[in-house]
């Protein structure tokens, strides 16, 4: 990497052009020399070129720049939702100067967070009605939800608004948005299930005699190896980690995942809900 030493915080007066490309140029070398596909910034066929900055990027870019985040969060919940909105402030950790502030906000009403799988047929029984839901998959096949208990999910939900806080606060203080796309989060539900990591699943009413799995379809080892150790860094057991396989994925194995339930299963892993 060669020795740019630009200092988004230590001038006041505007950056000249040269200051401004050698900042665009010091982000894409730390790229270049640090950051990793799929960990730190990942591609989403049919949204453009330009990757998307993950969480583990944007601490990586705000390392190289020395900019400290500070959180404030506004506790937003109710009896029925836990919802939280923060601003993270940055700081150049030398100067002590304010260089930029993002802002994330997140809730347990979003769909990844309000249902889980029922654990059996009992549970499902035992819900009242307006807690439960039956779910139509792409294949046209069902499953049956309840609603998520607010408490267990409560701090997943305000570190996922952190999280978003973050990768705006790094997009906007270094300019790093000529380089990334928006944050994966931030993409439409239909984007974002449909074409992370991979391609668009074959609509079965459409495309009845879809082709069948390639191994070009799956995820890579790195990327298998990444979502076991989120889930077990998150507390799952092993046991919980197999039953999610079968139960949600129809899988045996991590190595098995299909590339386009890769990021709903990394929600799952970081979540507190062991279904």
């Amino acid at each position: 990497m060669s020795e740019v030493t630009f200092d988004v915080a230590q001038k006041i007066e505007p950056l000249t052009a040269v200051e401004i490309r050698a900042q665009v140029n010091l982000i894409q070398e730390v790229m270049k020399a640090v950051m990793k596909p799929d960990v730190h910034f990942g591609v989403i066929p049919g949204c453009g070129d330009k990757p998307t900055l993950l969480k583990a990027g944007a601490e990586k870019i705000l390392s190289t720049f020395r900019i400290a985040v500070e959180p404030h969060i506004e506790d937003l919940s109710t009896s029925d939702e836990a919802r939280y909105r923060i601003t993270a402030k940055g700081i150049h950790q030398v100067s002590g100067l304010f260089v930029g502030s993002g802002v994330g906000e997140a809730s347990s009403n979003e769909e990844k967070y309000k249902w889980r799988f029922a654990v059996c047929d009992a549970e499902w029984d035992a819900t009242s009605e307006d807690r439960r839901r039956i779910k139509f998959k792409r294949d046209g096949t069902t499953i049956k939800q309840v609603r998520t208990n607010i408490a267990d999910i409560a701090n997943t939900v305000l570190k996922m608004a952190k999280k978003r806080a973050q990768v705006d606060l790094t997009l906007t203080a270094t300019a790093a948005s000529d380089c990334f796309s928006q944050d994966i989060e931030d993409l439409p539900d239909e984007v974002r299930e449909s074409v992370v990591n991979g391609n668009k699943k074959p609509n079965p009413i459409k495309d009845p005699e879809a082709k069948p799995v390639s191994n070009g379809d799956k995820i890579s080892e790195s990327q298998a190896k990444r979502f076991f150790a989120m889930a077990m860094g998150a507390g799952k057991s092993k046991d919980q980690i197999k039953d999610y396989y079968a139960t949600a994925l129809g899988i045996q194995r991590s190595q098995d995942m299909l590339k386009k339930d890769y990021e709903a299963a990394c929600h799952w892993a970081e979540s507190g809900d062991a279904q």
